[in-house]
Formats: C-alpha cells, structure tokens, sequence
C-alpha cells in the first residue's frame, strides 16, 4: 500500500499555475486551499497547453460553502487567463466527510491551451 505524500509542505507556484489556482479559488468566494496541483503537457495537431489537476480541501462550514459554490461554477466558468484559453473544466471528484471535522475535498481537471 502506498502512503499518501505530505502535502503540508506544498511549495507556493508561480506565473501561469499560480493564476490557475488564484482563478479557481476565487470561485469559491476565496475559501479553501490548493494541497496538491499537478501539471502536464498536452498537445493535438492543431492545439497546444497543458492539463491541470488540482485537489483543493475546504474545512470549515463558510470554506465548504465555498467548496460547493465552486462545484456549481466551475464547468460552465468562463475564466480569463492571459495567453491561454480554459477548453475544458470539469470537477472529477467530490469527497465529504463529517467527522473527526467536516471538511470538503474537491479534484478538478483543467485544459488550458496556448491563446495566440
């Protein structure tokens, strides 16, 4: 069985990754908190980006409002990101618990492709 890794220790992105997560958080009225973000090429014949993961946890009850808001939003948001266009946004898991604490764990899946 594989240990999860220690997220506490997650290290701040910087340039586009970072205006990602900004973007994404500020769906969710700026609650919760991004524990993991990963990021790969992408590429089609005609199209170039890159596909982002992001697992962001909300744990408390106005952050879990947040969470849901952001769950709602996110497939049908129109972002605006500089020199990349979002062609897909989709939430591909939700996990809710109650107890020890509520908390919120939302994944999402991002396609950002090269505007321009």
């Amino acid at each position: 069985m594989r240990a999860e890794p220690d997220l506490s220790a997650r290290q701040p992105r910087r340039g586009g990754a970072a205006r990602l997560e900004r973007a994404v958080l500020a769906l969710a009225a700026g609650h919760g908190r991004v524990v993991a973000h990963r990021e790969r090429s992408w590429a089609s014949i005609t199209f170039a980006g890159t596909r982002h993961t992001l697992r962001l946890v909300f744990d408390t009850p106005e952050a879990i409002e947040g969470g849901e808001a952001l769950i709602a939003a996110l497939p049908d948001h129109e972002f605006a990101l500089p020199a990349r266009l979002v062609a897909d946004a989709t939430v591909s898991a939700v996990d809710h618990v109650l107890e020890p604490a509520p908390q919120l764990t939302v994944t999402c899946e991002l396609l950002l492709l090269e505007d321009g």
